[in-house]
């Protein structure tokens, strides 16, 4: 009975944090439970961003495509979410649609959200940090004194929103231009894109710039994320 749920309890979906799961007291088994709650998520998403991709590389591959209203319609649609501005620029495509290192969006994600436990997580289901610049997030109880612009922590209907919108970041965000170049080069070259490999473009991602780095990459290796990237 212990195995049927430990094994329901890594790939059921959560919408939040279940409760059981601030009730851990042993470090060790919290860290677990992070992970099977977070990484079906993690891994649901990367799969919905590789059909896309696959679909928008079916397109491409179609020497008529331009004839299809349908899918020029589509492409359109899909660039404008990517903020790609040549609709007929295949690699601007493939560089921008492309899955995120299942051990960085953990190690980012235990980082911002303090292992789940901030109150944006609590309250908003933000887990990365992402700010939005309307009245409509919650206000943060302290600010950056040298950012002069009014913004708050956006909120999100569910974790699986807060992952979505942070692999959606990476992946249109001018900050990570690196980072997508990086992987588009590894994809070419058929290695192994990591979640260590990924840490060393994203000194953009923190105010903390290459401790930030230092930190993600000590988050991956001493929890032994990597695995997750194979």
């Amino acid at each position: 009975m212990k195995k049927f749920l430990s094994f329901f309890l890594a790939f059921k979906l959560y919408a939040a944090f279940p409760e059981y799961y601030y009730q851990i007291k042993n470090i060790k088994q919290q860290k677990k439970a992070f992970v099977s709650i977070l990484l079906p998520l993690i891994q649901k998403e990367n799969n919905n961003i590789l059909k896309l991709r696959e679909k928008i590389i079916q397109i491409f591959n179609d020497p008529y495509y331009l004839l299809n209203p349908d899918k020029i319609k589509f492409l359109a649609e899909i660039a404008k979410k990517y903020k790609i501005k040549d609709i007929n620029n295949k690699k601007e495509f493939l560089i921008k649609i492309d899955k995120i290192p299942p051990s960085i969006a953990l190690a980012q994600a235990a980082i911002e959200s303090g292992w789940g436990k901030s109150r944006f997580v609590k309250v908003a289901n933000n887990i990365y940090g992402h700010w939005e610049y309307s009245n409509k997030g919650i206000k943060p109880k302290s600010t950056y004194s040298h950012i002069k612009i009014n913004y708050s922590l956006r909120k999100f209907n569910s974790l699986e929103d807060s992952i979505r919108a942070y692999m959606l970041n990476l992946n249109r965000n001018p900050a990570y231009i690196n980072f997508r170049k990086k992987r588009y080069l590894y994809h070419k070259l058929h290695k192994n894109f990591t979640g260590l490999d990924a840490a060393q473009t994203l000194k953009n991602y923190s105010q903390l710039k290459e401790e930030y780095v230092k930190r993600v990459k000590n988050m991956i290796i001493l929890n032994k994320w990597q695995q997750f990237d194979k």
